[in-house]
C-alpha cells in the first residue's frame, strides 16, 4: 500500500467523525502514517457530515482527500453528494439500511445493512459506524483488527466499549 484516501460521509449524529478519528488512530497503530480531517453542517445533528482519512506508508504531503479510493456513504444525501469524488477504480461502501438508491459508478460497490446490523446486535442503531469500521478493516487490508479494537477502546466511553466492539465484530464478519 502506498497511499489510500478514505471519506466517511453521512449525517451529523451517525458517528461519522468518530469513525474517521478511530480509523486514523488504528492506521497509526498499524504502523502507517495518517491524517484525519472532518467537517459538518452548522446544525450538527441531521446535517451533512464527513470525515476524511489519508493512510500512507510514506509522508503525506496534502491533508485533504482529493479523490477517494474508498467512499463510505451512511445516508442517501451523502452518497449522492460525494460520488463524484470517488475514483473509477475505487470502492463504494454503503449502509444499505439508509441508502436505497445507489448512484451510478464504475467503482466496486459493497452494500452492508450497517444500521440494521447495529440495531439487531446492540439494540441501538447509533453503533452503525462501528459496523462500518469492521467492514472497512476488511477492505483496507493494511489496518489490522487488533489495532482497530485498541483504537475503539480508547475512543469511546468505558461504559459502551463492549457494545462498540460487538458492532465492530459484526462488520468484520459481514464482509
Amino acid at each position: 500500500m502506498k497511499k489510500i484516501e478514505v471519506r466517511i460521509s453521512g449525517l451529523g449524529g451517525q458517528g461519522v467523525v468518530l469513525a474517521g478519528q478511530i480509523l486514523g488512530r488504528a492506521a497509526v497503530y498499524s504502523g502507517k502514517n495518517a491524517v484525519q480531517t472532518q467537517s459538518y453542517g452548522a446544525e450538527a445533528r441531521g446535517s451533512g457530515a464527513k470525515s476524511e482519512v489519508i493512510i500512507s506508508d510514506g509522508k503525506i504531503g496534502f491533508p485533504m482527500v482529493r479523490k477517494c479510493d474508498v467512499l463510505v456513504a451512511m445516508s442517501q444525501e451523502a452518497a449522492e453528494k460525494n460520488i463524484m469524488d470517488l475514483k473509477e477504480d475505487g470502492m463504494l461502501l454503503v449502509d444499505s439500511s439508509t441508502v436505497e438508491k445507489i448512484p451510478e459508478t464504475k467503482a466496486e460497490t459493497i452494500r452492508i445493512p450497517a444500521t440494521q446490523i447495529a440495531e439487531k446486535t446492540t439494540g441501538e442503531k447509533l453503533y452503525a459506524n462501528m459496523v462500518i469500521l469492521g467492514a472497512l478493516t476488511k477492505m483496507i487490508k493494511s489496518i489490522d483488527e487488533e489495532s482497530m479494537r485498541k483504537a475503539i477502546e480508547e475512543a469511546v466511553p468505558k461504559s459502551v466499549i463492549a457494545l462498540n466492539l460487538q458492532a465492530y465484530e459484526q462488520g468484520l464478519a459481514h464482509r
